[in-house]
């Protein structure tokens, strides 16, 4: 299959991104979610570490590229609908999240509608500010 026909399959949103799950793969914790450009989806493939698109910055993030964090990618599904990407990665010293946690999803909602809040459930494994210096 040529590169173009596989990225072709892919159903590109009208910015020309695709949503991207990373999940580690020896415990399936879900990591991070970020956005992918063909040329990051083909940077991802040929160096087997996770590239994205960053919106913010309006280029490709190698992911560890200041933080030395980097995802080697185990495997890369795309899903029933050909719209998203999930990338499962062996996460380098454990760190995905910019905060120095383990999973970007760090924060769990506790109680009701009316007294509910987000929760920090997760550890700091590395104070941030020694990640980026």
């Amino acid at each position: 299959m040529s590169a173009s026909k596989w990225l072709n399959k892919v159903r590109w949103d009208e910015q020309g991104l695709v949503p991207v799950i990373a999940q580690e793969a020896s415990s399936n914790d879900v990591l991070m979610f970020a956005w992918m450009n063909r040329d990051a989806l083909t940077k991802t493939v040929e160096l087997g570490e996770a590239v994205y698109w960053s919106r913010s910055r309006k280029k490709l993030w190698h992911k560890g590229e200041e933080s030395g964090h980097i995802q080697k990618v185990v495997e890369i599904r795309l899903d029933c609908d050909e719209d998203v990407v999930l990338l499962k990665i062996e996460q380098v010293d454990s760190i995905a999240c910019h905060t120095g946690r383990h999973s970007c999803f760090f924060q769990k909602f506790e109680g009701s509608v009316s007294d509910g809040d987000w929760q920090a459930v997760d550890p700091v494994l590395k104070d941030p500010e020694t990640i980026y210096k």
